[in-house]
């Protein structure tokens, strides 16, 4: 399990290139190697065909000026697995963002399945041409399943971070999801697959919030709800989410999107210690977030300064979902002049 300490270190390594969490995958050897394997086999390929593109506009009829999405990462992000664009997790995202703003949306896709965070900067060279107002970034299951060096992946992530914030993007990522849920992977495969996506999610949060962005816990994408019920939310191959699980993940990060935005609602505008939220230490904050799902971190101040002896100060935010919009499958062109 995650630590403080092993949080800091995590930060340290990134910040200055060195280090990595490859170390126990060499010292359990021909195991682990034939086991990836065999779970590799188990889950095969699900399809040879790219997700449905569910760039283009959404909220038909809406006011403008419209928002712009861009939306990077994985498969995760693409929604691969699903045959309707309805169903992608772009979908989702975009109609309900525009549900809730009561704004058109136009929402560009730039996630390609298989990505690792070191293909994240051509997504972004792309996504900047397009003046996007914000970026929901999916990114580092196929990192760790890779055994790419935690260093190594939360640098490239950095690195993206930084460039879209100095371009005025506001920034939300949905860290690494916990690969120790997944059925097709036996023990101590299972374990090692944990461990690793917990310590990448908890490295991927200190370097967003470090460089501007926000975070939030996508533990719940392959977590307690998915455990629960396995056939709903996963799909055929027991590894990516069904259309179902796509619109569960969706839901998570929408609250934070609107959040970036400043388009919350007056009401939960401050935290509620009640509900858990409150200001923290990075280091204690990234800990608590990869082990409780749909938690978003955003960086913030006390007494007028954004560090404290223990690193920056975050707030920690368990933001409630509001129920999903159906999905629409975008329009190709903008519906309504101006904006």
């Amino acid at each position: 399990m995650e630590t403080v300490g092993a949080a800091r270190r995590i930060a340290s390594a990134a910040a200055w290139g060195g280090g990595g969490v490859t170390a126990l995958v060499g010292a359990a050897g021909g195991l682990l190697w034939a086991e990836a394997t065999l779970a590799r086999k188990t889950i095969g390929i699900l399809t040879e065909e790219k997700p449905p593109d569910a760039t283009g506009w959404y909220g038909r009829g809406r006011p403008g000026p419209a928002l712009r999405v861009a939306l990077m990462g994985d498969s995760s992000a693409a929604g691969y697995g699903v045959d309707r664009v309805e169903d992608t997790p772009g979908a989702f995202l975009a109609s309900g963002l525009a549900e809730r703003a009561d704004r058109r949306v136009h929402l560009r896709e730039f996630a390609v399945v298989g990505a690792q965070t070191s293909h994240l900067n051509q997504q972004i060279d792309r996504a900047l041409a397009t003046q996007p107002d914000i970026a929901v970034i999916l990114i580092g299951a196929n990192d760790v399943t890779h055994a790419v060096s935690t260093a190594v992946s939360v640098r490239h992530l950095a690195d993206g971070v930084r460039r879209l914030r100095d371009a005025g993007v506001e920034v939300v990522v949905g860290t690494c999801p916990d690969l120790g849920t997944l059925g097709p992977l036996p023990p101590p495969l299972k374990q090692v697959a944990r461990h690793f996506s917990r310590r990448l999610a908890a490295a991927q949060t200190v370097v967003v919030i470090e460089h501007g962005g926000r975070t939030v816990s996508l533990g719940s994408i392959l977590g307690p709800e998915f455990t629960a019920a396995p056939a709903l939310l996963f799909g055929p191959d027991q590894f990516h989410p069904s259309a179902d699980g796509y619109r569960s993940a969706a839901g998570v990060l929408l609250p934070s999107v609107l959040a970036a935005l400043r388009l919350t609602p007056q009401a939960e505008l401050s935290p509620e210690p009640l509900r858990g939220e409150g200001v923290l230490p990075i280091g204690a904050a990234a800990v608590q977030a990869v082990r409780t799902p749909g938690t978003e971190l955003d960086g913030t101040e006390v007494g007028g300064s954004r560090r404290g002896v223990r690193g920056l100060w975050v707030e920690m935010r368990h933001r409630r979902r509001a129920p999903q919009a159906e999905a629409q499958a975008p329009d190709a062109n903008e519906v309504i002049a101006g904006g």
